[in-house]
């Protein structure tokens, strides 16, 4: 089946049982239900430190990930593998590779035959398609698996390794994938018969993940969901659209939602196919313009903004009273709670403000008065932008013309 318009799917801060939103002006808008999983903050408002640490590392090795599959699938290495540091340990803590996360962003799919339905992560810095599979072990017991009447069997295997030393392994398959009544035929996808720690249910809500970047970066070398919707006629528009802000979170697939956002998209090309990866103009803090043209990946499924070592300690210095908040602690900054920084982030010669109680992510665990600041020291030259800064815009994801735009919430 083909809907003639853009196709949308509904998020809520907990699962809701679908409800129809109505007949848009020629078209059809189809809500689903979404799920949002939290927290890197403790009941006292205090940030976990181990959580905190968790997350910059999954963010960490999900980049890593793409730049291996990248230099894997085109011969080349990635520009921004060869200017960052790639160092793959951290002091040989345990890690969870997808931890709890307050802006966890999951939606419902259909596969197979006869459909069935998986929650699986919409994430923007990643490609692939991955769901247990019938015959995981009990690390995947809790979540839906992957049975199917028309499934084709591809014999290739696949290991997808996170921060934490661990693994999802398993083989890859196609079969038809549903989102919201838009079905790609054939769509490849991995079958795990192992999940690691950070998928397992006691730390992950949905089934799997769904991966929305370009081919470049897949695992499987393979084309993405939206990609293959694309190429097979699917949508009107080569385009899906995020609007992460509460109370109507949602991704809209096949075009924009005008409800959602008002006056013009600021674009931004992408500049290396892979990531959905644009240069950002500017970072202003305090109205001050402290660093220009910086390569960024917007990534949905990542809650915070990881940047370059250099340009962060820049950042903190000029606004003021931010240090590392301890030594080798993962790159985190602090600032005192009474002067919350005001820092925005430019991007098609738009500047987007994040706003001071998104900034902060909350108090440190050793010391009340320090908060500690949602732009943290990773380990690239990239810069990673995720929904503490996407939940505050409208954003757009341009296929054919491989661009990102950004527009003010309605």
């Amino acid at each position: 089946m083909r809907f003639t318009l853009a196709t949308v799917i509904i998020s809520m801060p907990v699962f809701i049982a679908a409800l129809p939103r109505g007949v848009k002006p020629g078209g059809t808008a189809i809500p689903l239900a979404l799920y949002k999983h939290s927290s890197l903050v403790n009941a006292d408002n205090s940030v976990n430190p181990e959580a905190l640490k968790s997350h910059v590392a999954s963010t960490t090795a999900k980049l890593l990930r793409g730049f291996d599959n990248f230099e894997k699938n085109t011969g080349a290495p990635h520009p921004s593998a060869v200017t960052g540091i790639r160092e793959r340990g951290s002091g040989g803590e345990p890690l969870s590779d997808l931890p709890d996360n307050p802006n966890f962003w999951f939606g419902t799919i259909s596969v197979g035959t006869p459909p069935k339905i998986y929650i699986v992560l919409f994430d923007t810095a990643s490609s692939d398609l991955l769901l247990p599979g019938v015959d995981c072990d009990d690390s995947c017991d809790g979540h839906e698996r992957y049975e199917s009447l028309t499934y084709v069997y591809l014999g290739e295997p696949f290991m997808i390794r996170y921060a934490n030393g661990e693994s999802a392994f398993g083989h890859q398959y196609a079969d038809n994938v549903t989102v919201v009544g838009l079905t790609a035929n054939g769509q490849t996808l991995g079958a795990a018969s192992h999940y690691s720690r950070g998928l397992q249910v006691e730390q992950f809500a949905g089934d799997g993940v769904m991966g929305m970047a370009f081919q470049a970066i897949s695992e499987y070398n393979q084309s993405p969901v939206f990609q293959t919707l694309v190429t097979q006629g699917q949508t009107d528009e080569p385009v899906f659209a995020f609007n992460l802000a509460d109370p109507n979170p949602e991704l809209y697939i096949g075009g924009t939602n005008p409800d959602m956002y008002i006056g013009d998209f600021s674009w931004a090309h992408v500049i290396q196919h892979g990531f959905w990866e644009v240069t950002m103009d500017n970072v202003l803090g305090n109205g001050q313009i402290l660093l220009i043209n910086i390569a960024a990946v917007i990534d949905t499924g990542s809650s915070l903004i990881h940047g370059d070592p250099s340009n962060v300690a820049t950042l903190y210095e000029a606004i003021g009273g931010a240090y590392d908040n301890e030594p080798n602690d993962h790159g985190i900054y602090t600032y005192p709670c009474d002067a919350v920084p005001s820092v925005s982030l430019t991007f098609g010669g738009t500047s987007f403000p994040i706003p001071p109680e998104t900034f902060n992510i909350g108090t440190s665990a050793n010391d009340p008065s320090r908060c500690i600041g949602a732009i943290v020291a990773g380990r690239f030259a990239s810069w990673v932008v995720g929904s503490v800064f996407l939940r505050h815009v409208y954003t757009a994801f341009d296929l054919t013309n491989a661009r990102v735009g950004f527009a003010r919430l309605a």
